[in-house]
């Protein structure tokens, strides 16, 4: 695991802007555990590091024996989903300590993406080739073997045929149209997603819990951070610029909503935003 960055000086979007500045040296799970300073300023990351470390020394003397990968990701999910007891957190699944590492570590309990991201470690650092799935509707992981590849829901430990994974997507292809001629094959929702896509996903979770809530604030805190993953995500300007104006700051509504205005020439939205921006405009006057 890399400790790449020491930035305790810094704020902490400054310290996420660092660590996702290239994508070639992303460290995803030092990223995604600094998401929860936002709401947890004084949590020290590094100290998350090293419990997640300690684990993997852990489950690495267990795997000492282990004669192949699959044997290895036979050991890894005994410790992980069964000793451990990882898995989902059925009872309070909308609860934005899901999206945290260190809440995890601390209750075992999460959502599907965090729960990947600390099995991904776990995984690689074992020297499995594990990969995290952008699924619709779940995020998964897979893992390439010699004789093929498994696909495991993070939130059970279950392993997942193509049939299993066809009917999970079957109201997904539904809801978009996405049958008979438009029909494509299970292989192509099962592609690798890289660190900066598992850490949009994320935020975007969060994004999403705080927007039911209407918690603008945190809301966005998270915008922040998406901005910076992903600085041509001109819908997120449109979203923080909504939330600015939620809570009143109209200049910076505005700011933002000017943004998505000049950047999107053929949204769908762009005259009713357009129309929100004169209301705010006339309302700053």
């Amino acid at each position: 695991m890399s400790f790449a960055f020491d930035l305790s000086a810094a704020t902490p979007l400054g310290y996420f802007a660092a660590l996702v500045g290239e994508d070639d040296s992303l460290p995803l799970l030092e990223a995604a555990a600094a998401i929860a300073q936002d709401e947890y300023p004084e949590l020290d990351v590094q100290q998350v590091l090293g419990d997640v470390d300690q684990l993997l020394a852990r489950v690495k003397r267990r795997s000492a024996e282990a004669t192949g990968p699959m044997q290895r990701l036979r050991v890894l999910n005994q410790f992980f989903f069964r000793d451990m007891g990882f898995g989902g957190n059925v009872n309070n699944y909308y609860d934005p300590d899901n999206s945290y590492v260190n809440v995890l570590l601390k209750t075992r309990r999460a959502i599907p993406i965090t729960l990947a991201v600390l099995w991904l470690e776990l995984a690689q650092g074992l020297g499995l080739k594990a990969r995290g799935v952008n699924f619709p509707g779940h995020f998964m992981v897979k893992v390439n073997l010699p004789n093929g590849q498994v696909v495991i829901d993070p939130f059970t430990g279950q392993s997942l045929s193509r049939e299993d994974l066809s009917e999970r997507l079957e109201p997904y292809k539904r809801r978009n149209g996405l049958v008979d001629d438009f029909d494509v094959p299970v292989g192509l929702y099962l592609q690798a997603a890289g660190p900066r896509e598992i850490l949009a996903r994320m935020l975007r979770n969060l994004k999403e819990v705080h927007r039911t809530q209407e918690d603008w604030l945190r809301l966005i805190a998270v915008q922040d951070r998406l901005l910076i993953l992903l600085p041509d995500a001109w819908v997120e300007y449109r979203d923080r610029g909504l939330a600015w104006a939620e809570m009143g700051d109209n200049r910076l509504a505005v700011s933002d909503l000017e943004i998505y205005v000049a950047q999107t020439d053929d949204a769908l939205d762009r005259d009713a935003i357009e129309q929100r921006l004169l209301e705010l405009r006339r309302e700053l006057n």
